[in-house]
């Protein structure tokens, strides 16, 4: 069976070697990963902008629906953006009914986020967008390609947070935890 994914490796492209101390730019995978990461978010961002929002909506609503109870601080801090670029955006996802916030039970002053049922749909139909752009990936690729995938992705994130990130996307709600405990 011949694969539709024509790489370098078939004889096309010459792949130039890394140097061993990474002084040579790797621009061929520096460019896969921009031109991958255009069209998997170009899925999205097409139906998104048919309700007039964006990729920061994206994410947002993205981690509300997976962590229902999200403190707003631990979104800021799974975003690594500022209050205020949040504001905006969490504002719209607010006012047009995707998302709810609730004050804490314990700590009234504490403000968490839960998907409204509206939001949850939408949330759901991206991820099915992405998800479909990640099955084409991987369907004629060898049968272990998704964990190798899911390996490579963890090698990409700083070795200090791998640990956070493995537990906020393997165990929810409220598993991604940066730094230590305060």
């Amino acid at each position: 069976m011949e694969s539709a994914l024509q790489t370098p490796a078939a004889g096309n492209v010459a792949v130039p070697a890394a140097g061993a101390s990474g002084d040579t730019p790797m621009f061929d995978l520096i460019e896969l990963l921009f031109f991958a990461y255009r069209d998997f978010v170009g899925d999205p961002d097409r139906l998104l902008e048919s309700i007039g929002f964006g990729r920061a909506h994206h994410r947002v609503l993205h981690f509300v629906s997976r962590r229902p109870g999200l403190t707003i601080a631990e979104l800021l801090e799974i975003l690594r953006i500022t209050k205020q670029s949040l504001s905006r955006v969490l504002k719209d996802l607010l006012d047009e009914g995707y998302v709810e916030q609730r004050a804490g039970t314990a700590d009234r002053r504490q403000r968490l986020l839960y998907p409204a049922e509206k939001g949850r749909r939408l949330a759901l139909d991206l991820a099915r967008l992405q998800s479909a752009r990640f099955a084409r990936a991987l369907e004629g690729l060898p049968p272990n390609s998704r964990e190798a995938a899911i390996g490579f992705f963890l090698a990409m994130i700083d070795p200090g947070e791998r640990d956070n990130v493995s537990r906020a996307v393997w165990r929810q709600p409220g598993a991604y935890r940066a730094g230590p405990a305060s």
